[in-house]
C-alpha cells in the first residue's frame, strides 16, 4: 500500500482535478491530498500493529517449536540404551541438543518467516502489476525464474557444505566437554599447551568449513542482484516510454517503478535467507536422526509389580556380549533368596557390573533370563522395575544441586526428617552436619566440592532413602578410609535387613558376613560358597585373600 500512495500521491500532483481520487467524489487536489494523509496514517499504523503482533507470536511460535522439536530429541535419547552413549560422545549430543536446534529456531524467527513474505508480496505485487500493464508485468517478473533456478542450484552446492560445518561444530563441542571435564587431568599433566592447540585446531577446521559454506552462499547473491537490475530496467524503460508518449499514467509509471523495487530488492535478501534455511537444514537432519534413532531395548512390560514384593532373584543361563571387546559374561546361572545378601567378587572385567547392568535392563542380554519375584523382569515396565532397584554405583553421579536435592534424587517427596534418616544411614551425617548450610550445601556439577568418600556417602543415602526391595552396592564403600568403611558396614547390615542385597566388592573383608559369594572369572562363575567354605577351597577366592590379608588362615 505505500508503493501505491505514493503513486497516487504523483498522479495527484500532475493530474490534480482529473485524477484517479477526484473519480471518488474528492474534486479540489487539497482534498485530495489530505485523504491521502489520513488514508497513509491509518496504513501506517495498521502496519504498526500487524508488524507487532507478527512479531509476538511468530516468535513464540519459533520459541515453541524449538522447546518441542529439543524435548524429543532428548526424551528419544533418554530412552537409549548404554551402548549409544558409549558409541556418541556427550559433547556432540549437547551440540545437536542445543546449538542445532538454536540454528532452527533462528532460521524459524527469522528465514522463514522472510520466505512467506516474499511469496506474498510476488503474488499481490504481480496482480497489481498485471491490472496496470500487463507488458511490464510479464517483463519485470522474467527475473524471477532465474533466480529460483539459482536459489536451487545453490542449495545444491551449500548442502553437503552446511552439514560438514554441524560435524564441525559437534567436534568442537566435544572437545571442549572433554577438557572442561578433565581440566585437573589437564592440569596434572601440565598439558595446558597442548590441549589449547587441540583446541585451535578443531575450532579452525570448524572455521574452514564456514569459509566453504560462505564462499558458496555469498556467491548467489551478485547473482541475484543481475537479475533484479534487468527487471528493475525493464520497468523503468518501457514503463517511462509508455509515460512518455501517454499509454500511462505517471502516477501508474511511479506504482511500477516503486512496485519493481518492493518486489525485487527484498529478493536480495533471499541469499541470506537461503544461507539460514541450508544452516537450519543440516542441524535439523541432525536433530531428527536423535529423534528417529531406533530404540534397541524397547519397555513393552505391562506386569504390576506386586505389593510387597517377593524379590527373590533367579538368574537362569544369562550370557550376554559387548560387541565393541567380545567381554562379557557366559552361561550364568545362580539364585538369591529373598532377604539375603550375595557378594560378587572377582577381578576387574570379570562379568560383575555386567550382571548388573543386565539387571537394570541397561542391556537385553544375548540369551537367558533374569526373574525377581518368579517373574521375568521384561515383563515389568522399565520404570516399576528400576523403582524396585537401589544402586550404589562405583562411578557416582551427583547433580548440580544442593545436598539434600541429591538425596531425594529417588524419593522426591521425602520429609527432611527422612533426609536426615538416610544421612545417618549411610554416615554421612557428620560431614553435613559440620557443613555452614547443612542439608542446602552446594554440590557442584558432578560434586566436585565434596571428596570422594563424601560422594560415595551421599550416593549410599540416596540409595537408601529410595527404600527398594533390592539393593545393589557396587564397590560402595571403595572411597572411604576404614573407619569410616567400618561405620557404614554396620550400617549396611541394618540397612539390608528384609531385602534382597547384590554386593561388589574388590575389598574382600567387606563381603565376609555375605550368605553367599560368586566368585567371577573371565565372565563365568567359578566358585561358589561362603566366606570360610571357599577359603577352604583353596581356590581363587583363597588366593585373592591371601594377596588382600598376607594370611591363607585368617578367618
Amino acid at each position: 500500500m505505500p508503493e501505491i500512495l505514493i503513486g497516487i500521491a504523483i498522479d495527484v500532483v500532475v493530474s490534480r482535478e482529473d485524477s484517479f481520487i477526484a473519480t471518488l467524489g474528492l474534486v479540489t487536489p487539497q482534498s485530495q491530498i489530505v485523504a491521502l494523509a489520513v488514508l497513509t496514517f491509518f496504513i501506517w499504523a495498521g502496519e504498526s500493529i500487524f508488524e507487532y503482533l507478527h512479531l509476538i507470536l511468530w516468535r513464540n511460535l519459533a520459541q515453541t517449536l524449538q522447546a518441542e522439536l529439543r524435548q524429543d530429541a532428548y526424551n528419544n535419547v533418554q530412552a537409549q540404551t548404554l551402548s549409544f552413549f558409549e558409541e556418541r560422545s556427550s559433547g556432540e549430543l549437547i551440540a545437536i541438543l542445543n546449538d542445532d536446534v538454536n540454528q532452527l529456531e533462528r532460521f524459524l524467527d527469522g528465514g522463514a518467516n522472510e520466505l512467506i513474505q516474499t511469496f506474498v508480496s510476488v503474488i499481490l505485487v504481480g496482480a497489481v502489476f498485471i491490472i496496470i500493464s500487463p507488458l511490464i508485468a510479464m517483463l519485470a517478473f522474467t527475473p524471477i525464474p532465474a533466480i529460483v533456478i539459482g536459489a536451487f542450484f545453490f542449495l545444491k552446492k551449500a548442502n553437503p557444505l552446511y552439514a560438514d560445518v554441524r560435524i564441525k561444530v559437534a567436534e568442537l563441542a566435544a572437545r571442549l566437554a572433554n577438557n572442561i571435564g578433565g581440566i585437573s587431568t589437564i592440569k596434572a599433566f601440565t598439558a595446558e599447551a597442548r590441549e589449547s592447540e587441540r583446541l585451535w585446531q578443531a575450532s579452525q577446521r570448524y572455521v574452514d568449513a564456514n569459509r566453504k559454506a560462505i564462499a558458496v552462499s555469498s556467491a548467489f547473491i551478485p547473482v541475484i542482484r543481475m537479475a533484479i537490475l534487468a527487471g528493475f530496467l525493464c520497468t523503468l524503460i518501457v514503463g517511462g516510454l509508455q509515460a512518455l508518449d501517454g499509454s500511462l499514467n505517471v502516477g501508474a509509471y511511479g506504482v511500477l517503478v516503486f512496485l519493481t523495487q518492493r518486489l525485487l530488492w527484498p529478493l536480495t535478501g533471499l541469499a541470506q535467507v537461503i544461507d539460514l534455511y541450508e544452516r537450519a537444514m543440516a542441524s535439523t537432519r541432525r536433530i531428527l536422526s536423535l529423534i528417529e534413532e531406533p530404540l534397541l531395548l524397547r519397555d513393552e512390560g505391562t506386569r504390576s509389580i506386586p505389593e510387597p514384593l517377593a524379590a527373590d532373584l533367579e538368574i537362569n543361563n544369562l550370557s550376554f556380549i559387548y560387541p565393541s571387546s567380545g567381554a562379557g559374561i557366559t552361561d550364568i546361572s545362580f539364585k538369591v533368596k529373598a532377604g539375603t545378601t550375595c557378594a560378587l567378587a572377582g577381578a576387574t572385567g570379570s562379568g560383575k557390573s555386567t550382571l548388573i547392568k543386565l539387571l537394570l535392563r541397561f542391556y537385553t542380554p544375548d540369551q537367558g533370563a533374569i526373574r525377581l519375584g518368579g517373574v521375568p523382569i521384561d515383563e515389568f515396565s522399565l520404570h516399576d522395575l528400576r523403582q524396585q532397584i537401589g544402586l550404589v554405583s562405583q562411578d557416582i553421579y551427583l547433580f548440580d544441586g544442593s545436598i539434600a536435592e541429591n538425596i531425594r534424587y529417588g524419593n522426591p517427596q521425602a520429609s527432611d526428617q527422612q533426609v536426615e534418616q538416610a544421612a545417618r544411614a549411610a554416615e554421612a551425617w557428620e560431614f553435613i552436619e559440620a557443613s555452614p548450610q547443612g542439608l542446602k550445601t552446594a554440590v557442584g556439577e558432578r560434586g566436585v566440592k565434596l571428596s570422594g568418600g563424601q560422594r560415595q556417602r551421599l550416593s549410599l543415602a540416596r540409595a537408601i532413602l529410595k527404600d527398594p526391595p533390592v539393593l545393589v552396592l557396587d564397590e560402595a564403600t571403595s572411597a572411604v578410609d576404614n573407619e569410616t568403611e567400618a561405620a557404614i558396614q554396620k550400617s549396611l547390615a541394618k540397612v539390608s535387613e528384609n531385602r534382597t542385597v547384590l554386593v561388589i566388592a574388590h575389598r574382600l573383608s567387606t563381603i565376609v558376613a555375605a550368605q553367599q559369594i560368586l566368585v567371577f572369572d573371565h565372565g563365568r562363575i567359578a566358585e561358589t560358597g561362603s566366606h570360610r567354605e571357599l577359603l577352604n577351597a583353596g581356590g581363587l577366592y583363597h588366593s585373592q585373600w591371601m594377596v588382600q590379608t598376607g594370611a591363607a588362615g585368617d578367618f
